[in-house]
């Protein structure tokens, strides 16, 4: 398997630290409010790769945070704390807020078929493991106390940026919406560990350190939920694109600090999801959710469909239009396998020629558009329809679209419908029943139901050539006067 190293810029052989266990960290929400569509990509991209590493015979340990304090969204410590202005906008407290946000984000996860981390952390139970990372990094001359903050001290670092070539002059105050200067840093890349001095009034959160009281900084949750839980050493450590700088990098940085060695071997970023108006963000009112797309009528997997239909790495261009093609392909997918029929032996050799080209595309960085060609190769395949089922069940594993559940569903929803077709009686508005006409309204019923569009609508002609109109209707068709 070869995954893309947003680390090294390079596709490399994926080859974990330890035979008998894969260590997985990815970055959770921040449960101030609802996850739109677009925060929920990175989430099901890093399904897609859980998934498959268990599917190719891997055990994974894969851990998440969950964001719980509210001012945890940026570098910058401006604006105002999340978690108490959502307190304040549903008149809960703020750990109300931070559970009822949690329970819906895992809500959304059910719904996309996202599996649940083996580990989710809330930031707010491990502040202990911060303040000794901190206390650890200030003995060892990464970490300064200036105007009552803790700092990390960058220029002590060999190499800080890892993942873009930044200029200097691209961080300069200004560049990045929303950084104002803070006059304590020693340098304009440090970045802070521990608050104590802050620029919300009214901050909800706060804890005893050795520096007075306040609260850690943005970055340091992380490297202490993955240490705690998933020790030393990691092998991917996944996230959003816009979380390489500088949520990332500082990770890297005072992780790297503390232990003395290499901290993470593989990162994995997603792309974003965009709109026509650019990136998809809470603050630009985009603010698509599952419910939203359950309320219009879509089936929140069609929106899994659609993201698969694309490569994690690429800009995903989402549109009302995109989104309908996607349903529409799903709808069909659905019918195609619910016409399969459970007959024939199950051919090994056909098994793993599928399975095979399957394995191809998500071993190339997770290509999961591949992966979804290869669905279509198994339908098309010369083999027993047990055979495609069997792969079809294996590959959904991974892909997770529910296909032998809906497919299921299909066939029980055709049969109930045949069953009312036969069932059904021929209804005579406002007028006499005639039994030529009622004969002939059968005959089409029936023509119908054996897919002779030609025949009924010939036979529908002819009832309107007698004077007589014909209307579909559920409880059958109906008959009236021209």
């Amino acid at each position: 398997m070869k995954l893309y190293n947003t680390a090294t810029r390079n596709r490399e052989d994926f080859v974990p630290n330890h035979p008998d266990i894969v260590k997985m960290y990815t970055c959770g929400p921040t449960v101030y409010h609802f996850a739109h569509i677009g925060n929920l990509r990175s989430y099901l991209m890093e399904d897609i790769l859980e998934k498959y590493l268990r599917f190719i015979g891997y055990n994974v340990k894969r851990v998440m945070n969950i964001t719980d304090v509210g001012h945890l969204t940026s570098d910058a410590d401006e604006g105002e704390d999340k978690m108490l202005k959502g307190a304040r906008r549903e008149n809960k407290t703020v750990m109300e807020i931070a559970q009822f946000y949690t329970d819906a984000f895992f809500s959304d996860c059910e719904k996309l078929n996202i599996k649940r981390p083996d580990v989710v952390e809330p930031a707010t139970n491990l502040i202990d493991n911060y303040i000794h990372i901190i206390e650890t990094l200030i003995e060892k001359g990464y970490g300064y106390i200036a105007g009552g903050n803790v700092y990390f001290d960058t220029s002590k670092l060999d190499k800080y940026y890892i993942f873009n070539e930044f200029k200097e002059e691209d961080l300069e105050v200004g560049v990045r919406e929303g950084v104002e200067e803070d006059t304590n840093k020693k340098n304009k890349n440090d970045f802070v560990l521990w608050f104590t001095k802050s620029k919300f009034e009214d901050q909800a959160l706060k804890w005893d350190s050795p520096w007075g009281v306040g609260y850690p900084g943005w970055h340091i949750e992380c490297s202490g939920i993955s240490m705690k839980h998933l020790g030393e050493d990691l092998d991917i450590h996944c996230g959003g694109v816009d979380n390489a700088f500088p949520h990332h990098t500082n990770e890297i940085a005072q992780s790297e600090a503390y232990l003395g060695h290499k901290w993470c071997n593989y990162w994995m970023h997603v792309s974003h999801l965009n709109t026509a108006n650019g990136k998809m963000s809470k603050s630009k009112g985009e603010f698509l959710t599952v419910s939203l797309l359950e309320e219009k009528g879509y089936d929140p997997l069609a929106y899994r469909l659609f993201c698969l239909q694309s490569h994690y790495r690429r800009n995903l261009v989402f549109s009302w239009e995109n989104l309908d093609n996607a349903q529409g392909t799903y709808n069909k997918l659905i019918a195609k396998v619910a016409a399969l029929k459970e007959e024939g032996e199950i051919d090994q050799e056909a098994l793993t020629a599928l399975t095979d080209k399957f394995r191809a595309a998500l071993d190339n960085d997770l290509n999961t558009s591949l992966a979804v060609t290869a669905i279509y190769d198994v339908l098309k395949y010369k083999t027993t329809d047990n055979t495609k089922l069997a792969a079809l069940a294996s590959f959904d594993t991974v892909l997770g679209l529910d296909l032998i559940k809906k497919a299921v569903l299909k066939r029980e929803e055709l049969k109930k419908q045949a069953a009312q077709a036969n069932t059904i009686s021929v209804i005579f508005d406002s007028c006499e029943e005639n039994e030529e006409i009622k004969a002939m309204a059968e005959a089409r019923t029936a023509a119908k139901k054996a897919k002779n569009f030609q025949e009924a609508d010939r036979l529908r002609a002819e009832i309107l050539e007698k004077g007589y109109v014909i209307e579909d209707t559920p409880q059958g068709p109906k008959v009236k006067k021209a």
